[in-house]
């Protein structure tokens, strides 16, 4: 994650920029996921393509949560409703988690943190 104030990479879970001093996203400057300089009506970073809804107005996904559901009912697409992902939860859903495939591997992806919610933004360890 980007700090939306001074660009400087930070800590996924940090609350202040160790930079700058502002909380990362207390401004619209910066991209919070490549860090590009962004203007502050744009919907969209014009490098990434990603979406650049503050993060604070955004409910931030639990990583335990989203962990567990994927362990325990991940082969019916429940942590992909979870996260946003409403179509790939139906498609995770009628293919029953891509036979144990597409499951096993989501558990993956959020267990070494590369897992983001539908907002693009990375899960968060409470």
């Amino acid at each position: 994650m980007y700090c939306r104030n001074c660009g400087k990479e930070v800590d996924d879970k940090a609350v202040v920029c160790i930079n700058c001093g502002v909380a990362p996203s207390n401004s619209n400057k910066y991209c919070p996921h490549c860090g590009a300089p962004t203007d502050a009506k744009a919907e969209v970073c014009i490098k990434c393509g990603r979406g650049l809804a503050s993060l604070s107005t955004c409910e931030r996904k639990d990583w335990t949560i989203t962990l567990i559901l994927s362990i325990l009912v991940g082969e019916f697409g429940i942590d992909r409703f979870y996260t946003g992902y409403v179509g790939l939860g139906i498609l995770k859903l009628l293919t029953g988690g891509g036979c144990g495939i597409w499951w096993l591997i989501d558990i993956i992806l959020i267990a070494t943190g590369k897992y983001r919610d539908s907002n693009g933004n990375p899960l968060i360890k409470k």
